[in-house]
């Protein structure tokens, strides 16, 4: 389904009862965050705040959950983009001996060309009011967090195009480039307002628009940025889409509406965008000039990403619809409307990467918790020994897969979404030491833990099943737990059986806080322990004394947290230690004693430059502060959102060490 503006999105929404407007004057200023957080997190509606102080109303939330990603995207099930992709590859990649053959796919040629983005001649809706001065400051942009170094642009659509054809109206080039195909690439950067007209541009080196700085840079002239917000909500997915750097994200756009995008000229550079978006801020980045210092922001990671230098973008126009609506999101820590965006992804593009480089792959899955790059889940159809660990190497060569850091690979009759039943197979399936994989590769610019700057290491953990062609058979769980819990400990635990029983390492161990033995107990080889960290090295010696002290001989994975962190929290245990860990460093085998075989411990804690010898800086949980949360609860009543919700962040506060975005 193709959306004639965001209004029609919105009254697509309101009318399934998706969108809540909010009348109540609410501050851009940290306040619609804290109410967008406490709503997400309990996958709540789609939220229209109609007073900002602005001249604008602001929309979030919008695709925040599975039925609203579902509706922006135009279907009734994400599978259903996958299996209409499928369908086409099909058609055309499948042999054709005979001439009919070849002809049933002349109206699938037809259709793909009329999904084509097209430009139009005239202006477009988005070019109805032109800001008489262009002022960024007139615009509700978000301050999302206490830490941010400013307001955020949360949701921009940033068009950029290689130089081969915009450099024609800035200076002569030689005669090579403007000959050559022209790259249109269109990504989504957050955007820090520095004034009326600076904001700052913050693309990651690995990204499309960052490739066509280089080449602007390498030229010595201005680059042409145009930047969109709103409109069909496909624009919006299409800019976030791990596209390859030539193919056009208004081709993709045009598939999943079903339509083509009509593009029209901006006015003061040469750009093309959509017509039908709210607002389009025009502008251009000097490859010669100053970089400027950005940031901190609060990120997906839900860690704050640290002040660094990035281009200077200057606004040269900013035109609007008279009925314009400001798109924002926020993000944090997870479960946030980008994961729903991040779900969309997941479905859309497993076929053509089944199709195009993992043709044994079943299924694949990123845990929210995991914000899409630590943490990815794929099952295989397997056929002989070596082939998980032949999947992990295509994965970590496929596109922004090669940001993944742990990549967990199944049988297929595994379902990736229930993650117990992954944690059993990787416990029945997982010798540590033979079906572990430890490489390195590019990580994500946000990736805090690892070593270097956008270089880290990865794990690959191969949980198929081992038959006879294997290097050696499963080594599952071999029977019930063995107690290491007596009735004459003195600590209360709510773990134990015994309720007034505590293990028998926390007495031995003064350092240890807590044990979860949960999935222990289910048959799952996994402890989870707290522990006080204090002492250089802290981590490997204290494992040491665990396995001295004595385990069961089930246990295959420890993972180490430090106070204050919940052992039972499992959610927040997969978020911090999918983060806090660079694999190679941070995970260690031990010999047990007796029949207890290796244990492989994950360090998951905080590494500083005292105790880990970490020389990177180590940046902050993302937690709103407690005025802030003070005054939703005092708005609470008058917003129209039911109930009021505690704030997600209190949840996180003990995690918090100093103010700031330093940890």
């Amino acid at each position: 389904m193709a959306y004639k503006s965001l209004k029609h999105f919105i009254s697509s929404l309101e009318s399934s009862g998706e969108l809540v407007r909010i009348k109540e004057f609410v501050s851009p200023k940290l306040e619609i965050t804290e109410i967008t957080d406490r709503i997400s997190k309990r996958n709540g509606p789609a939220l229209l705040f109609e007073n900002t102080g602005t001249g604008f109303p602001l929309l979030i939330n919008a695709m925040g959950s599975e039925r609203r990603i579902c509706m922006a995207l135009g279907v009734e099930k994400l599978d259903d983009v996958g299996l209409d992709m499928a369908g086409i590859l099909e058609a055309f990649l499948s042999p054709k001996e005979r001439l009919l053959d070849k002809m049933r796919t002349l109206p699938l040629i037809r259709e793909l060309a009329s999904w084509m983005p097209k430009r139009m001649r005239r202006k477009g809706a988005c070019q109805e009011v032109i800001m008489e001065r262009p002022d960024l400051t007139t615009l509700p942009v978000l301050t999302c967090w206490p830490a941010d170094g400013g307001p955020f642009i949360t949701l921009p659509c940033v068009h950029t195009i290689s130089p081969q054809l915009a450099v024609g109206s800035l200076h002569s080039p030689p005669h090579h480039l403007t000959t050559l195909p022209p790259v249109r690439n269109l990504g989504m950067y957050r955007m820090q307002v520095f004034g009326p007209d600076l904001a700052g541009m913050h693309w990651h080196l690995h990204k499309g628009s960052a490739n066509h700085y280089r080449k602007y840079k390498n030229l010595g002239i201005r680059m042409p940025v145009s930047v969109t917000l709103g409109g069909d909500p496909v624009y919006t997915y299409v800019a976030t889409a791990p596209l390859p750097e030539n193919l056009d994200e208004y081709l993709l756009a045009g598939f999943l509406r079903k339509k083509k995008v009509e593009l029209v000229r901006c006015l003061t550079n040469n750009l093309e965008v959509p017509g039908d978006v709210d607002f389009v801020i025009e502008g251009y980045v000097d490859p010669t000039e100053e970089l400027i210092l950005e940031g901190p922001f609060g990120d997906h990671t839900g860690f704050y990403s640290l002040s660094d230098l990035f281009p200077r973008f200057h606004v040269t126009c900013i035109t609007h619809r008279k009925d314009a609506v400001y798109p924002a999101t926020v993000v944090g820590i997870p479960p946030q409307e980008d994961g729903w965006i991040g779900k969309a992804t997941e479905r859309i593009f497993l076929t053509p990467l089944k199709i195009s480089v993992v043709p044994e792959l079943a299924d694949l899955h990123m845990p929210v918790q995991g914000v899409f790059h630590n943490l990815v889940l794929a099952s295989i159809e397997k056929r002989y020994p070596g082939q998980a660990e032949k999947v992990m190497h295509a994965l970590w060569g496929a596109g922004q897969m090669m940001f993944n850091k742990i990549l967990v690979v199944t049988d297929p009759e595994v379902n990736l979404t229930d993650y117990r039943a992954v944690a059993q197979a990787v416990s029945d399936h997982v010798n540590p030491q033979d079906n572990i994989l430890f490489t390195r590769g590019p990580v994500d610019i946000l990736d805090h833990s690892s070593r270097e700057y956008a270089s880290g290491s990865k794990m690959g953990i191969d949980a198929t099943r081992k038959d006879t062609g294997s290097r050696m058979p499963d080594a599952g769980y071999r029977g019930a737990v063995v107690p290491w819990c007596g009735s004459d400990c003195q600590l209360p635990t709510a773990n134990c059986e015994l309720p007034t029983a505590d293990c028998q390492l926390l007495l031995r161990i003064p350092d240890l806080v807590a044990i979860n033995d949960a999935l222990l107990k289910e048959g799952i080889g996994v402890l989870i322990i707290s522990f006080r960290k204090s002492t250089p090295g802290h981590a490997r010696s204290l494992a040491g004394t665990i396995l001295e002290t004595g385990l069961p001989e089930e246990v295959k994975f420890i993972v180490l947290v430090e106070e204050p962190v919940d052992p039972m929290d499992l959610a927040t245990v997969v978020w911090l230690g999918s983060n806090n860990i660079d694999p190679e460093r941070d995970c260690f085998f031990l010999e047990g004693t007796g029949d207890q075989p290796p244990v492989l411990f994950l360090d998951a804690t905080r590494k500083s430059p005292e105790l880990d010898g970490f020389r990177r800086e180590w940046p902050n949980v993302i937690v709103m502060d407690d005025a802030t949360i003070r005054t939703i609860d005092e708005k609470w009543p008058a917003l129209g959102l039911g109930p009021i919700i505690p704030s997600p962040s209190t949840r996180y506060k003990s995690l918090v060490f100093r103010d700031g975005p330093l940890y």
